[in-house]
């Protein structure tokens, strides 16, 4: 399997690993090997990090770059970062609608605006 993925790993500017077993170490898919031959300014992101990580090189909780300048980032606790970006990413959601339905504090439709057009209800006879 790791023969057959090395040329691919080469040719890559970015490998995610995600590969994780629970309880266990995460299975070593990218060699130390692998890493040497990928391309300079390549990056190898590993989403397993926290369980020792897929890649041979990895420190979780660290980003590394290599001799042959690629970058090995191993987060952590990736899944605790989740609510606070969804956060962020809905709160900007609802201010862009707000700018776009209102002006000078009051709201003014533009009836004509696609966005606006999707985000209204038609009654029964209208």
């Amino acid at each position: 399997q790791q023969e057959a993925l090395a040329k691919y790993v080469a040719e890559a500017d970015c490998v995610i690993s995600t590969a994780a077993i629970p309880g266990k170490r995460a299975p070593v898919i990218i060699t130390a090997e692998m890493v040497r031959a990928m391309k300079s300014g390549s990056v190898i992101v590993d989403v397993a990090a926290e369980s020792g990580g897929n890649c041979e090189l990895t420190r979780p909780g660290e980003i590394v770059t290599t001799d042959n300048a690629v970058t090995i980032h191993g987060p952590l606790n990736l899944a605790s970062e989740m609510p606070f970006h969804a956060s962020q990413m809905y709160s900007r959601n609802v201010s862009a609608v707000l700018q776009l339905v209102t002006k000078d504090g009051a709201i003014a439709l533009d009836l004509e605006d696609p966005i606006v057009q999707g985000m209204l209800v038609k009654g029964g006879n209208d």
